[in-house]
This record gives structure tokens, sequence and C-alpha cells, in this order.
């Protein structure tokens, strides 16, 4: 066997990579959907820096094998190499081929010792099967993990599996929530690919619509984002990376949601409601956990993913909570600008978790 390790540092070259890393996306079971080409490749687009592109491939016999999809970036006095997908992105990973994962983790690990020199490799929102944790454990150099999000999760099971978890008071109400959307006659229809532009914008326009008074997320209304969905998720909807689905009730289009797809999980990523359905008194988290249950579990697969946050309509169906990890790796040289980046990001931790902490004494006490 030929091992072959090179670094992708052109936007248009790492592009034309859709059809090989497609293949191996395929052949790695723990990927997520912000694995996929289309996610990456129309972040770069929309988000990357030009001559910041750092991405490693590893080919055996010609045929991509490993894949770690990184940047280049500054932080403070530090260069770091950390992942495609930014902020917008809530699972990270490198890709393994399944098949020769034990020859290919340590020649990717190898390729990324060289490629960090003098930079430290950070992987934020690495889940707990990632094959970024093989390469991990075969690192030889400096390295630390540490809590990142939190994310909650749900087994991929039928609607009424799920309301059978709940405690008897609070399934009745589950119960009852389902019998209004039943009554209200509200229809769901998949999008079509090449419906998905203008799906996109009216699901853009109700999520605007919905946290308008309550505070939108400002990424989300900026041209940017909507330029990378329209371009991401019409091809991962192609490849069935993706689902749109919008919400009718008497013929309008009153809510909308976009949910992104694995062979491993399902996780509703962003949607956009009426203020009709509030007003009407409908539970939108019912009505989006109801799609989501139905296609997560007759498409086989197990996870049901509510993504990142510990929003409070997430936590009544008694989800799981799964921390991701950020792993941190360095050669001997960099170590302490390792331990530099570990400490200040502990320490932001602990501030957000202060805030969050004085966030629900409020709540509690008003």
């Amino acid at each position: 066997m030929t091992w072959e390790v090179t670094v992708c540092r052109d936007g248009e070259e790492f592009g034309r990579l859709a059809r090989d890393w497609a293949g191996l996306y395929r052949r790695c079971a723990t990927a997520t959907p912000f694995q996929a080409h289309s996610w990456l490749h129309s972040w770069w687009v929309s988000y990357g820096t030009p001559g910041t592109l750092r991405v490693v491939l590893v080919r055996r016999d010609g045929q991509l094998a490993a894949a770690a999809p990184l940047r280049l970036v500054r932080r403070g006095p530090l260069p770091v190499l950390t992942h495609l997908g930014g902020a917008i992105t809530d699972f990270s990973d490198v890709l393994v081929d399944d098949a020769c994962a034990e020859e290919a983790v340590p020649v990717l690990t190898g390729a990324l010792g060289r490629l960090a020199r003098t930079a430290v490799i950070d992987l934020r929102e690495v889940r707990a099967e990632a094959a970024a944790q093989r390469v991990y454990a075969c690192w030889r150099g400096p390295r630390h993990r540490m809590p990142d999000s939190v994310c909650m999760e749900l087994p991929a099971v039928p609607i009424d599996e799920l309301v059978g978890r709940l405690p008897s008071s609070r399934a009745q109400r589950a119960r009852s929530k389902l019998r209004k959307l039943e009554k209200l006659g509200i229809e769901e229809h998949v999008v079509p690919a090449a419906e998905v532009p203008y799906a996109l914008k009216r699901l853009l326009d109700l999520h605007q619509r919905q946290w308008a008074e309550r505070g939108v997320t400002p990424e989300h209304l900026k041209p940017r984002f909507a330029e990378h969905l329209e371009r991401a998720v019409r091809a991962m909807v192609e490849s069935g990376d993706a689902m749109v689905t919008e919400f009718r009730m008497a013929g309008d289009v009153v809510a909308a949601d976009l949910t992104l797809m694995s062979p491993l999980l399902s996780g509703g990523y962003l949607y956009g409601a009426h203020p009709v359905l509030r007003a009407n008194k409908v539970d939108v988290a019912t009505l989006l956990l109801r799609n989501g249950a139905r296609e997560s579990s007759a498409s086989g697969r197990t996870t049901l993913s509510l993504l990142r946050g510990r929003e409070s309509y997430k936590s009544h169906w008694r989800p799981e909570p799964v921390v991701n990890q950020r792993l941190l790796l360095a050669r001997r040289r960099t170590a302490a600008p390792l331990l530099l980046l570990a400490g200040y990001a502990a320490g932001r931790r602990r501030a957000a978790d202060r805030l969050r902490d004085r966030a629900w004494v409020r709540r509690l006490t008003t």
C-alpha cells in the first residue's frame, strides 16, 4: 500500500474534492452532517479568509482514506489550527475510512503534527465517539481535553414512545398538544431540492419574525449566512444529508424546519414559526419534534439530536445532556501556548457558567 499526504490550501481545489470527500464521508460511521463536503466548502466560501485554508488529505493507493478540514487563525499571539465551520457548526471532526482506520489514524496524526509546528491544534465541539478522539489517543505531544458545549439528545423513536418516557402528568399535556395539532389540520410538506432556495428564504423570514421580540441571533440575519445555507442545503438535500420541511395551515406556510442528517443522527438545525401559531396556542417544539421523531425513527438512525443548548423547551422531553469536548494538541515546543490557551478557555467557560447561573436566579426570583 502506498500512502500519500497533501495539504489543500486553495478553496477552488477544495471544491473539486466533492466526489472523493463524499465517498470518505460515507465510509466514516461517526461522521455528522457538519462534516459533509457541501457544508464545509460552502462555509469556506462564505466565511473563509484567503490564505488560511489547511485541509490535510491522506490517500491510500490513490483513494482518500482520511481528512482533517482545518484553517489557520490567530488567537492573540497564538497561531491556531482549528476546524472549518466556525461558530455556526455544532460538531467538528476529522474523517477516517473505517476500513483502514488502524493504519490511517497514525498517518493522519503524523501529518497533523508536521503541519502544526509552531501552532496549537484546537478542535471544538467534538463528540465522544468522533474520529478525532482516535487522533487524540494517538498523539505523542502535549495534549489537553476539556468540556465544550452541552447537546441534548433523544432516542430516535416515534413520538408516541417519546411521550411514553414522560411522567404521567407531562405525558398527558404532550398528548393534548399533539391532539391540538391534529385538530388544526397542520400539514407537513417535505421540500424537494429544486425548491430549497425559496423555502430557506421563507424559513429565515419566519425565524426573524418569531424571535423579533426576544432577540434573534444576529448572524442569522446576515446575507452570508443565507448564502451559505442556500449553497449547502440544496446539495445536502440532493444527497440525503438534509431535509427542509414546511408546515401549512389552511394552505399557508406557518412554520419551517431545517434538519441535518447523517447515518448516526439527525438534528434540527434551524426553524421559524409564524406568530399566528402562538396566537392559536400551538406548541411549536411539539410540532417540530413530532416531525423529527418520525423522520429519524423511519430512517433507522439511533439519535435524535436537539443540538447545542439547554433551552427550557428541550428539557420538557427529558433528553440526555451530552457534553461535547474540546481537544487541544501541540508539539513539545508549543506546550506553553497550549497551556495558555487551555487556561484562557477554562476562564471563559467559568465566566459563562456564572452568567448562566445568575440568569437562572433572576428567572426564579421574578
